[in-house]
């Protein structure tokens, strides 16, 4: 246990949350190419059936200790490319054999596991009296810097030490949930947003509130059927409806359900990239466990879709950690990364943290959680070690005090800290007080990494006295730190002003 140079004490735990590079999933594997796709298929028929069945055992054996129902994946991505070609009367070997040849093995976290959040589990079974049950998420990346979620269990006991349980051996892809239902104000919202919905209004028209996605691909068959025939009796040349058309299909491909199989251990758990906007990566889960205002729970976390090109602010919703919601948030304050939910309303309205400017802080308040507009300004950098820019740590943390915000800054050789500030209960448009000296600095052992210089956090707990922070070490592993929560409001700076 050392101390800051203002006297809050910093206990880094023992724990090490590093890259495993044997934590696989399966991927569909294709040249891209219908005429190569069909060259293997052939080859591979072109096998005597006794020696289909060698090779199979073979393949079977060597994968069935790393996945949990490698035949299930062998034929569902047969199933990928039986489109291709009527193949249904071939054998069942046959099929699994070539399915495959288009399975490949991605290791999720081989390169990071970073950018960590923490909130309470939905699930407190414990026998000892204030101990608390809690899920940490991180940000893992894998070959071709792909980040995607996956989840740790842990229990906090009432001093607040951290114990973390055996992760899964093996782990599996969330199923994306078939025929999905839509919001129509959702959609609506998005297109006016960006001044695409008077083009597709007619669509919107033949769908009801909610709808599915089937009906919208029929609203939309329907559309383009009448439109086409509107073009070619009139000679006009590319209609603006077209790019409305694509804006809306993105949104529809951006918002879907995906769930786990009940008995998969948390840990075992991954939520992978599934739409053309997130190709490259779900970035920087916020989570956060919400308390309405009947007193429900709901779990929301805030993230980036990335798709090598452009990112997209969005939101996951779930109760349990095994089905899953993931929707696009509109409005113009949902321009940006590092967007963080409170915990509860503040006087009867959803309230936000965000970055909309890439350089300060603000606060967004809004009735519905997927819409957000008119963003605030919070804070600007103040202090030596942020001068270049701040951000979020996580969502806001409620005391008796005022909402802790923990923050983090871009100092010299854009090295990252994290810090805190407080917010008023009531009004946390009001800032009351700042630490003027960051809480975690980068030591020497967490300097280096994939991104020198930063440590980093995307959500932190409190449990009775302490302030429980896990955090990521240069954009390559994980670990935790813990406080005194007394001591943290001691060392801080109020303002008088306020």
């Amino acid at each position: 246990m050392k101390k800051n140079s203002y006297k809050v004490l910093i206990k880094r735990e023992l724990i090490d949350f590093s890259p495993d590079n044997l934590r696989v999933i399966t991927k569909f594997f294709t040249p891209g190419n219908d005429d190569r796709i069909m060259k293997i298929v052939s080859r591979v028929l072109t096998l005597p059936p006794n020696k289909i069945s060698r090779i199979l055992e073979h393949t079977i054996n060597r994968f069935k200790d790393r996945h949990r129902d490698i035949k299930r994946i062998f034929k569902d991505n047969f199933e990928r490319i039986n489109t291709l070609k009527d193949l249904t009367m071939l054998s069942l070997e046959q099929k699994l054999l070539i399915g495959s040849y288009f399975t490949m093995e991605y290791s999720i976290e081989s390169a990071a596991l970073f950018n960590p959040s923490i909130v309470p589990s939905p699930v407190q079974n414990l026998t000892k009296k204030d101990e608390l049950n809690v899920i940490i998420s991180f940000r893992a990346v894998g070959e071709g810097h792909i980040s995607s979620i996956v989840f740790r269990n842990g229990i906090v006991s009432c001093s607040g030490d951290l114990k973390i349980d055996v992760k899964s051996e093996m782990v599996e892809k969330a199923k994306i949930i078939p025929n999905y239902t839509y919001e129509k104000k959702s959609f609506v919202s998005k297109l006016i947003e960006i001044k695409s919905y008077e083009f597709v209004k007619e669509i919107f028209d033949n769908l009801l509130d909610e709808f599915t996605y089937d009906e919208l691909v029929e609203s939309i068959e329907r559309f383009k059927k009448k439109k086409s025939k509107k073009k070619k009796k009139i000679g006009t040349s590319a209609p603006r409806y077209l790019q409305a058309l694509e804006i809306l299909e993105w949104l529809a491909v951006s918002t879907y359900s995906v769930e786990f199989k009940p008995d998969l251990p948390l840990s075992g758990r991954v939520i992978f990239p599934l739409s053309i906007n997130d190709r490259k990566g779900l970035e920087d889960a916020r989570f956060v466990r919400f308390t309405n205002s009947d007193s429900k729970v709901k779990y929301y976390a805030t993230y980036t879709a990335y798709n090598g090109i452009t990112i997209l602010p969005q939101l996951i919703e779930t109760e349990d950690f095994c089905s899953f919601k993931i929707s696009t948030l509109n409005g113009s304050g949902s321009q940006n990364k590092g967007m963080a939910l409170f915990p509860e309303k503040i006087n009867g309205k959803y309230a936000m943290i965000s970055r909309n400017d890439n350089e300060n802080l603000f606060i967004m308040y809004s009735d519905d959680v997927r819409f957000w507009e008119r963003p605030k300004l919070l804070k600007e950098p103040e202090v030596y070690w942020e001068f270049f820019q701040i951000g979020n740590s996580g969502p806001p943390l409620k005391t008796k005090k005022g909402w802790l915000l923990l923050t983090h800054g871009v100092g010299p050789v854009r090295t990252y800290c994290v810090g805190a500030i407080l917010l008023d209960l009531k009004n946390p448009e009001k800032v009351l007080g700042v630490l003027e000296e960051p809480l975690i600095v980068p030591e020497e052992n967490e300097r280096d990494g994939y991104v020198p210089n930063v440590v980093y956090s995307c959500g932190a707990i409190i449990h009775k006295a302490c302030l429980i922070v896990p955090y990521a070490m240069s954009d390559t592993r994980s670990g935790i730190a813990k406080f005194n929560l007394e001591q943290i409001f001691e060392n801080m700076k109020l303002l008088e002003n306020q």
